[in-house]
């Protein structure tokens, strides 16, 4: 079973373009050249580390598979990749 931890999904979405906000979850948005975009994902607070139904979900929030998403998060999908 595959997990990710929360700081490890902040730091890499951050590189890669996203930007957080803080509502009832922390929500990440991705901007490219200043715009946002229709790609976006979330996760509820207090989460120290996801498993593999939430990582499901937000590889798929993401327009990626599952193992892009892995990929996305450890830094082997570069952000002009991506």
């Amino acid at each position: 079973m595959a997990t990710l931890k929360i700081r490890d999904i902040n730091k890499a979405l951050l590189k890669k373009g996203f930007f957080s906000q803080e509502s009832d979850h922390t929500f990440f948005y991705l901007f490219v050249n200043g715009q946002k975009t229709s790609i976006w994902t979330k996760y509820s607070h207090g989460e120290k580390e996801i498993g593999n139904p939430l990582i499901a979900q937000m590889a798929s929030q993401t327009k990626l598979e599952k193992d892009q998403f892995m990929d996305l998060i450890r830094c082997p999908l570069s952000k002009e990749k991506y």
